[in-house]
């Protein structure tokens, strides 16, 4: 069997410089937000040049597009983890609030505004498509009365966000309705709208978990 090749000295300077970048980008973007993102002041914080920097990347979309990959690789990490641990919906909502409130910069770049004039590449979809496909396969509805609202109708004609998931529309709609009601707590929490309300967040995101984890159909 041959193994793989070990790193050469100056591949392994390469990949710790690109760390660096990457982590001197994560704290632009804590501080400013990704559209502030500057490879030339990355550049200056590194003591390097301009020219310099952009050796290790090409430009602000390579850079992002890193980051992004990264964020959706460990969401799908996460996921697949409390999958195969046996996690229903429930696990993988609370999974999600967990992976969010950890570092929120990492969530507002992958499910906050997008970055203008920013398009990510198909591999970032497709590691995002794998998210999705853990949420479907726990998603199977338990039973109960069928759609009324034609939603059901409406997603088995429009489900390209699913991939080749073979679900049919009652678990379409019931991982549509996790994902999206889900993010809408999260991503109102994380942006300070509930500082002052003088509720637990916590709670409400739970009673919500509760009932899109439990509902029947």
């Amino acid at each position: 069997m041959v193994g793989k090749a070990e790193e050469t000295p100056r591949e392994r300077y390469r990949a710790q410089v690109r760390a660096e970048i990457k982590e001197r980008a994560w704290e632009q973007i804590a501080a400013s937000g990704a559209p502030g993102l500057s490879l030339n002041a990355i550049a200056r914080q590194m003591g390097m040049s301009g020219p310099a920097l952009y050796r290790y990347f090409a430009g602000r979309d390579e850079l992002i597009t890193e980051l992004v990959r990264d964020a959706y690789r460990s969401l799908a990490d996460v996921f697949r983890a409390a999958a195969a641990s046996g996690a229903d919906l429930d696990g993988l909502g609370r999974a999600l609030r967990a992976w969010a409130l950890d570092d929120p910069q990492r969530y507002f770049l992958v499910y906050g505004t997008p970055v203008p004039g920013y398009h990510a590449p198909d591999d970032v979809t497709t590691i995002a498509r794998e998210i999705m496909t853990v949420v479907l396969d726990a998603a199977r509805p338990v039973g109960g009365p069928a759609d009324t609202t034609g939603l059901d109708d409406h997603l088995a004609g429009h489900r390209e966000w699913a991939g080749d998931h073979p679900a049919d529309p009652a678990v379409l709609r019931r991982a549509l309705s996790f994902w999206t009601r889900l993010h809408g707590v999260l991503s109102l929490e994380l942006a300070g709208h509930f500082t002052g309300m003088g509720f637990d967040p916590a709670v409400l995101y739970g009673a919500e978990l509760d009932r899109l984890a439990h509902a029947v159909r």
